[in-house]
């Protein structure tokens, strides 16, 4: 059973840092808990750090303030902060990090069991799409945005390109691809892209990216197409070629232009997008971030 220990005092209706246990190691992890004064269950927002940031990070403030104005549950975990050692970047503690702040948020506010859902941006976007692999059952909706799906292949890509998270990621898995079984494993266990086919069908998964991303960001947007492919429908799958042509020209491929009216995406207007079973892919004309405008509107669609 889950142990929970507060830093101070939780008070319904105030965002309130707490610390939890987690139920591997006994590590008290940090994060920010929003319980609202409510008679009825209400949903539950998880919202995930970036790559390089810990719980106190802001990039998710207008979905807290959301939840905090709707009296909806929020809860912005740690999970082990920066993704830079083996502790953290998708393994089994951070994992778990994450499913005890679920406990936690569960037993500390009135949540309605079948609206938990799950946010992220780039590091959180990965490891949004990891926990929707690792828990399926759990999620009623998992929102991605510019997420990493591949570890091994964006090791390459940044260190084609000489961005530091290469060596973050050797620093986490053991070393860099191919160095041996073992460290293979880790890439492999790690990564959302092993773990994706068990949500097929069972999780409300909305993946995002800006079409710009990986030229005027750190993320190519194949990471999301490959992610989509892993859930999708076989007939609903993009192909190689249409995936390389997204990145290498940021463009839509002619061949799947049409128009898509989405008002929540504000002037990054969506540029394609394809719907498979309970999977939906974006792409939208923008960079390496997300819209919260966007992902509050689709998650507040969402229940199981």
């Amino acid at each position: 059973m889950a142990t929970f220990l507060l830093s101070s005092m939780t008070l319904l209706g105030q965002v309130r840092e707490v610390r939890i246990k987690n139920t591997i190691d006994d590590f008290l992890q940090p994060a920010f808990f929003f319980a609202p004064d409510a008679e009825q269950p209400v949903p539950l927002v998880v919202a995930l750090h970036s790559w390089s940031a810990d719980y106190r990070q802001k990039l998710h403030q207008p979905i807290q303030n959301h939840c905090v104005q709707n009296k909806w549950a929020y809860i912005h975990p740690n999970f082990r902060g920066p993704n830079r050692n083996p502790k953290a970047t998708g393994s089994e503690l951070a994992v778990q990090d994450v499913l005890d702040a679920v406990a936690y948020a569960r037993t500390n506010a009135k949540v309605d069991p079948n609206r938990i859902l799950l946010v992220g941006t780039s590091g959180g976007g990965y490891m949004s799409l990891l926990m929707a692999g690792r828990a399926p059952d759990l999620w009623a909706g998992v929102s991605a945005w510019v997420p990493i799906s591949d570890l091994s292949a964006w090791h390459s890509e940044c260190k084609a390109k000489g961005l530091k998270y290469y060596r973050e990621i050797e620093n986490s898995c053991g070393g860099a691809p191919g160095k041996s079984e073992a460290v293979d494993a880790q890439y492999r266990q790690r990564s959302p892209l092993t773990h994706l086919p068990k949500a097929k069908g069972k999780v409300r998964l909305d993946i995002n990216a800006g079409i710009f991303d990986g030229h005027k960001g750190s993320v190519p947007v194949s990471h999301s197409l490959l992610a989509f492919n892993a859930v999708a429908h076989e007939t609903d799958q993009l192909t190689q070629s249409e995936i390389e042509e997204f990145v290498s020209k940021a463009k839509v491929p002619k061949s799947l232009e049409e128009p898509i009216e989405d008002p929540s995406y504000g002037k990054k207007k969506p540029l394609f997008r394809r719907i498979s079973g309970k999977a939906r892919v974006t792409l939208f004309d923008g960079g390496h971030e997300i819209i919260p405008a966007a992902a509050i509107k689709w998650l507040s669609q969402q229940t199981k």
